[in-house]
């Protein structure tokens, strides 16, 4: 199973931190893929959640994490620059529907909705009180959460 830690977070939410670059290499170092929110206004490239919170984010750290980041483009001009500059890195846009394909072909599951072999178990903490729970029932192949460093 893919653990993918939602905005950098491995063992509970944490807002000051989420998204941050280095909150980020600090899951992917610890053996996560990272989804990460992304921002693109007036061709700058910004991580955050509400809004560009971390500014003047290189391309070149884009390219460091790709082969781990799931990048949640929050705005139709960071969907179009990952789709005119890194289109071979993972990257898809949603708000709240019940599902989307990510450029790699997977499908980026709303909380509670039903998922399949090629499915991401986003949040499944919304839905259930014991994540674990969640994870024996669906079985996934991808599960994106804030407590995935507390799956076995």
């Amino acid at each position: 199973m893919i653990k993918i830690a939602h905005r950098g977070n491995t063992t509970g939410s944490d807002p000051e931190l989420e998204n941050s670059p280095k909150y980020l290499m600090e899951a992917i170092q610890s053996g996560f893929d990272v989804e990460v929110d992304v921002w693109v206004r007036d061709e700058e490239i910004s991580f955050g959640h509400d809004g560009p919170k971390y500014l003047f984010i290189p391309e070149s750290f884009l390219l460091e994490i790709g082969h781990a980041a799931w990048f949640h483009c929050k705005n139709f001009e960071a969907l179009n620059f990952f789709n005119n500059t890194f289109p071979h890195l993972n990257y898809f846009w949603h708000q709240h529907d019940d599902f989307t394909l990510t450029s790699q072909g997977h499908i980026w599951t709303y909380p509670g909705k039903q998922i399949g072999p090629t499915s991401v178990l986003v949040m499944p903490e919304i839905d259930y009180i014991d994540i674990q729970d969640a994870i024996d029932f669906y079985k996934p192949n991808y599960v994106c959460s804030d407590l995935v460093g507390l799956l076995s």
